[in-house]
């Protein structure tokens, strides 16, 4: 069985050095930012960009978009692109 939504973000979480969460809940700034960091995406941590922006690098740096634009990442990760993060992640 996969794992759901909940576990892929919880795994996520945990391979960048956060803690895991009892909760469904989406990425705060500071674990998008963790997760730019484990996957090379350059941010500012003095004044962290958006949520979308950061989405956006995130998916860029993994392969799984074509540029950093935050238009494409308004949304939060769907579960195809959670299994790509944690993918990415493992390999590291």
């Amino acid at each position: 069985m996969s794992p759901t939504v909940d576990e892929l973000r919880n795994e996520i979480r945990e391979a960048v050095g956060r803690y895991e969460r009892p909760v469904s809940t989406a990425f705060t700034k500071e674990a998008l930012a963790a997760i730019c960091e484990a996957v090379g995406y350059d941010i500012d941590t003095d004044r962290l960009p958006s949520k979308p922006q950061m989405r956006a690098g995130i998916l860029w740096k993994i392969g799984e978009q074509e540029g950093d634009d935050p238009a494409d990442a308004e949304q939060p990760f769907r579960k195809g692109e959670l299994e790509a993060v944690a993918a990415s992640l493992s390999e590291e």
